[in-house]
């Protein structure tokens, strides 16, 4: 089983890569081609300060893209995170766990940045090349 251990990497690119692509996938529409204004509309149907819009479409498009690159993985995966929770509480969890636009697709992507945010982008990422290959893997380096 240790050679599962050495495979770690790849399962860290794996997270980021899905978080990523699914983060600008929906953030796209809302930063482009004028869904900025419509999500501030929507964020002011629910009862938030409209101007929370702007973090929330830049922390999917722009978060989803640093974490594909694994460049400042755990805060891009924080700022997801917290866009995930707030969309759980204003949106979704009135349609429960599994019934359609329910809890469990934005729960899937809160899980996912919470792991990223505790074991990094791993040593296959820019954030590794950045601090000198560490990584923030989820190995501690040994003295």
């Amino acid at each position: 089983m240790r050679f599962l251990d050495r495979l770690q990497p790849l399962a860290l690119v794996a997270l980021r890569l899905v978080l990523g692509i699914i983060m600008v996938g929906h953030g796209y529409g809302k930063v482009f081609h004028g869904g900025l204004a419509q999500h501030v509309a929507r964020v002011s149907s629910l009862g938030l300060p409209g101007w929370l819009a702007y973090p929330s479409a830049f922390a999917e498009f722009f978060g989803g893209i640093l974490v594909i690159l694994g460049l400042f993985t755990r805060c891009a995966s924080l700022a997801i995170m917290i866009d995930m929770g707030v969309a759980i509480w204003k949106i979704h969890w009135k349609n429960g766990l599994l019934a359609k636009g329910g809890t469990e697709f934005p729960l899937t992507l809160a899980t996912i940045a919470f792991v990223l945010i505790f074991f990094g982008a791993g040593p296959i990422a820019l954030d590794a090349i950045r601090r000198g290959g560490g990584g923030g893997g989820a190995k501690s380096k040994k003295a």
